[in-house]
């Protein structure tokens, strides 16, 4: 299990050395991706922040170079969890023995499980990049590393040959998965939210019907 001081190793993150220090960042962090779920990045008060875990706006400037900087840091730890599930997935020898229904379905859980753990987080990184198209979006870093990370799990259940067809498939797969969670995070149109167990299963069969369909072709 990675240690508190390993954990906060980010960009933009002033090091401590004083566990309680680190402690305060670490609160920081926390506190932040919760009160992203229920109000945007730029509603997120670095003053109202600072009065969650008893810290002053001095400490938190003293940690975190900016807002932005701050903001950075959030992504990079739940783009690291992200990367932790898959691998955990690619682990797990039971994972690699499954058929490519079982897969499929292991993964759009895992997709799902690591959506809802940051939410918020994510949600603002899309309205964020939405405000700066200029701007290179860390969702869009994330969300293709976890293409290609599923794909050597899901390859091997698809049968020999064709590996660039079927590699174009699975890309293609969570591309509609991922579109359709990036929907339910942003707008929440129903039927299915996020939170719906409903959700994993109905995603996970139609990635899987996209990949019998290129197996069959």
């Amino acid at each position: 299990m990675q240690g508190i001081a390993e954990e906060l190793d980010l960009p933009g993150v002033a090091p401590s050395r004083q566990k309680r220090s680190r402690e305060t960042t670490r609160a920081l962090l926390k506190a932040g991706a919760e009160m992203l779920r229920k109000r945007s990045l730029a509603e997120l008060s670095i003053e109202a922040l600072c009065a969650e875990v008893g810290a002053t706006v001095g400490a938190f400037y003293s940690r975190f170079e900016s807002k932005e900087a701050y903001f950075n840091a959030l992504m990079a730890l739940a783009a690291r969890d992200g990367e932790r599930r898959l691998a955990d997935m690619a682990a797990d020898r039971a994972g690699r023995d499954a058929d490519l229904a079982a897969r499929c379905q292991q993964l759009v859980r895992g997709v799902i499980g690591w959506m809802r753990a940051h939410e918020g987080v994510l949600r603002a990184a899309l309205q964020h990049d939405d405000n700066r198209p200029d701007k290179w979006t860390p969702f869009k870093a994330l969300a293709r590393g976890n293409t290609e990370r599923a794909t050597p799990l899901l390859l091997p259940a698809m049968g020999k040959g064709r590996r660039a067809a079927k590699s174009r498939a699975i890309a293609f797969g969570f591309q509609v998965v991922l579109g359709t969670l990036v929907n339910a995070i942003l707008n929440d149109p129903g039927p299915l939210s996020l939170h719906d167990r409903e959700l994993e299963e109905r995603l996970g069969r139609l990635l899987l019907q996209v990949l019998q369909a290129e197996m069959d072709s």
